[in-house]
């Protein structure tokens, strides 16, 4: 799967993964390979990710809004 993060400012990210964790409004949520599209709002928390070598990697947002379609997972942020 590929992660973008992105804010206004920079891209804070963009690589293969394996899992994606995101803080949604309605509670987190982990997104695997092969995850049916869905377009959530974030809230403030963190974003959890693991790269294909296996680090894992954490990233504090104050919110915004992830669309995930075809093993693509585009995160907005600020």
């Amino acid at each position: 799967m590929k992660l973008e993060i992105i804010s206004a400012h920079e891209i804070s990210f963009t690589g293969d993964v394996t899992s994606v964790t995101l803080p949604g409004k309605l509670g987190s949520f982990t997104v695997l390979k092969d995850h049916a599209p869905i377009i959530s709002v974030l809230v403030k928390g963190l974003v959890k990710y693991t790269a294909v070598d296996g680090s894992q990697h954490e990233l504090e947002i104050g919110g915004g809004l992830a669309d995930v379609n075809s093993n693509v997972i585009s995160v907005c942020v600020y």
